[in-house]
């Protein structure tokens, strides 16, 4: 595992400080987890945008698509 640091603000870091003491658990931990959640939504982002962007791509109605899946 790589180790890295950051600096946070004061106010962020009494925060984190608090709900680490609040729920016993480390600021490490809330940190990695916050970080992983945010490289999800990032990633689906701009995977959405990549095929918003797509010249090629094809688009279809509701109703394409309902009769396409055979709904």
């Amino acid at each position: 595992m790589t180790t890295f640091s950051i600096r946070l603000d004061d106010t962020v870091f009494k925060r984190l400080n608090k709900l680490a003491e609040k729920t016993r658990r480390t600021k490490t931990s809330f940190i990695r987890e916050m970080i992983e959640q945010a490289l999800d939504e990032y990633e689906e982002a701009y995977v959405a945008l990549d095929r918003l962007n797509d010249k090629n791509a094809r688009y279809l109605m509701t109703e394409e698509l309902e009769k396409e899946l055979g709904l």
